[in-house]
């Protein structure tokens, strides 16, 4: 299958600030979060509808399986909504899978690794989850390991997810152009999503576009690249392309949601420029070939779709692990052909956190902040 394995962190750490304030702008003390998104964010929503994610992922941050396609750096972990075994919501819920895409796929998760669970599904089970836990609280029950009332309206509201409706397009042999023509359609849904959690409530937002899916080695494997198309640092200009333009159309779509929604304050975060930054310096940065994947099998990039991180295999009698993790992982970029490595993580966010790469240009503590911006 070509679902997606996953061992990144989610892009959520030092939200539960104290409230103080410097040059004019309070910090925010956000109670909950409330994720939607692909494997990039996925802690453990794929794994509890269709099994846990063998070894060696994981091995990197938990040391262990752990479940959580997406390993956080910070606590509290942000629990799958689609996860019942030792779940506490106080804080906010994780409603992404690995495999999600934002418009559904005519398909099935066995025959192309695609999530069931849409950004409409995942938006639906948002909104049940604000009606019911509500409910619970009403009549006393788990109060402790649900939100209160008001923190949906504090809360920050986290999207990371589209790389795999690109990604799909190719799959079905449609050309660049052709998938181009579809995005437009794609951030329609993103945008319709976006207002239904507004009305519900919802007033911060922090909106990742794509990263550059021409990059990635299940990519260049995968599909037919020639040497006329790779640029100066390695990657696919024609996936990478595809990547830029989605996130053009994603960054006007924000300033017109800002528009839009009076009173939402919506960041928009460039995590395609930090990838490609990382993967272009990948040995300036202290890292190995980015193209190289550390649990993989065989091939030009330690990749097979055939034989994923931890496949195993039966030979003579005895178990056989195909696919094993490299000795050192913190020296890779790509973790498994698909996602990135803890390491690389970090210092992804690292890069982001501070707000270098977001529109306006604001750290994360300052997210709740309603600004006005001229860039259009």
């Amino acid at each position: 299958m070509d679902f997606k394995f996953s061992v990144l962190k989610l892009h959520l750490i030092a939200l539960f600030l104290l409230p103080t304030s410097t040059l004019g702008f309070n910090y925010c003390n956000f109670p909950a979060i409330f994720n939607f998104g692909d494997s990039n964010s996925d802690t453990g929503g794929l794994s509890a509808a269709f099994g846990q994610a063998p070894p060696p992922n994981g091995a990197t941050f938990f040391h262990s399986p752990s479940g959580r396609y997406s390993e956080s750096v910070g606590l509290p972990y942000l629990d799958a909504f689609l996860d019942s075994m030792g779940t506490n919501f106080r804080h906010g819920c994780n409603f992404a899978t690995a495999g999600s895409t934002i418009r559904r796929q005519n398909t099935t998760i066995w025959q192309s690794g695609y999530s069931p669970i849409s950004l409409d599904v995942q938006q639906l089970q948002f909104s049940d989850f604000l009606t019911r836990s509500q409910h619970f609280r009403e009549k006393g029950l788990f109060q402790n390991l649900f939100p209160e009332e008001d923190y949906f309206s504090r809360a920050l509201y986290t999207f990371d997810i589209g790389q795999n409706d690109l990604t799909a397009g190719y799959k079905l042999n449609l050309s660049t152009e052709e998938v181009k023509a579809y995005v437009p359609d794609v951030l329609g849904q993103l945008s319709h999503v976006i207002k239904l959690i507004y009305g519900q409530g919802g007033r911060i937002f922090w909106v990742h576009n794509t990263g550059p899916v021409g990059c990635l080695p299940y990519v260049m494997d995968r599909f037919w690249v020639t040497a006329a198309q790779i640029d100066k640092h390695g990657c696919s200009s024609p996936y990478n392309d595809v990547s830029q333009y989605f996130n053009l159309k994603l960054r006007e779509l924000v300033l017109q949601l800002r528009d839009e929604l009076p009173a939402a304050a919506i960041t928009y975060v460039d995590v395609y420029a930090v990838k490609y930054s990382l993967i272009s310096q990948a040995k300036k940065l202290g890292f190995e070939n980015p193209f190289v994947a550390c649990c993989g099998h065989g091939g030009k990039y330690n990749y097979n779709r055939f034989v994923k991180c931890g496949s195993k295999t039966v030979v003579n009698g005895t178990e056989t692990v195909l696919a094993v993790s490299c000795k050192d992982p913190s020296t890779r970029i790509s973790w498994d052909g698909t996602h990135f490595t803890e390491a690389a993580n970090r210092w992804i966010f690292d890069q982001v956190v501070g707000g270098a790469f977001s529109d306006p240009p604001v750290s994360l503590k300052f997210a709740c902040n309603k600004m006005n911006t001229s860039q259009k």
